[in-house]
């Protein structure tokens, strides 16, 4: 390349980290705006909440059930993100479509791998997550002698 090509280039690379929010760290809860699911492809497992407004009793419980047992799913690589106003809607809410309340988990290849439309416990959660292949051959990767 001839340097001032590589000049031109070097001045646009601060523009392009600007453009994408960095992904949070930990299991959340997050809010949607501003995220997108492919953010989070091979690193987290996105576990969405949405409902209709913050006051829904079964968005409520669900959060009230997921700060519970974060560390349950923080093991698990689980990124909880919320949703609970479909009049700004979020990149997210856009892709995925919800009415009313509804949970959506994600597995690492941003697969829709589950949708409930009622309140699910974080135990149930990781459960659900523990049967999925990937989750299966990370198990089998740090525990080699479960074969």
């Amino acid at each position: 390349m001839k340097p001032v090509q590589i000049l031109a280039l070097a001045a646009f690379l601060p523009l392009s980290a600007l453009a994408e929010t960095p992904a949070p760290e930990g299991p959340g809860p997050v809010e949607a705006q501003g995220l997108t699911l492919s953010q989070f492809l091979w690193t987290k497992r996105p576990v969405v909440v949405f409902a209709d407004t913050e006051t829904d009793p079964n968005f409520i419980r669900q959060m009230e059930m997921i700060a519970d047992r974060l560390d349950f799913l923080d093991e698990r690589d689980v990124i909880v993100i919320f949703d609970p106003s479909p009049d700004d809607p979020s990149e997210i809410r856009r892709t995925l479509h919800p009415r009313g309340f509804s949970l959506v988990i994600f597995d690492k290849d941003g697969q829709v791998k589950l949708r409930k439309p009622l309140p699910w416990d974080a135990r149930e959660i990781g459960r659900a997550i523990d049967k999925f292949p990937l989750r299966r051959d990370e198990l089998l990767e740090r525990n080699p002698a479960g074969r």
